[in-house]
């Protein structure tokens, strides 16, 4: 379970066994909600946030640091993903103790 980021209290993740598309998942204290990110063209073009089966969603104050997060950063999750999926390398976590916004 890749950590990314921490942001004021939201874990950014991948779980171990991911599948396209390429997405992320955002956690705390045990509610936790998912960022598909699309790409067209190798360009981010949009970012859906979707509610993860069998798991209360972010309260809307947690979404919106998730969303923050997420945006700010939707390219370097690009490459995270394909760091870790494709060239199996390790990923090192960031902890963001400053507005992204």
């Amino acid at each position: 379970m890749p950590k990314l980021y921490e942001y004021f209290g939201i874990i950014v993740m991948f779980y171990a066994n991911e599948h396209e598309p390429v997405h992320v998942h955002g956690k705390c204290q045990g509610r936790e909600m998912r960022a598909e990110i699309t790409l067209l063209n190798g360009l981010v073009s949009e970012i859906r946030y979707k509610e993860v089966a069998g798991r209360l969603p972010l309260e809307s104050t947690e979404l919106r640091y998730f969303d923050e997060v997420v945006t700010a950063r939707a390219d370097e999750i690009v490459q995270k993903w394909i760091d870790f999926f494709v060239l199996h390398k390790s990923i090192k976590p960031e902890r963001i103790t400053r507005r992204l916004k």
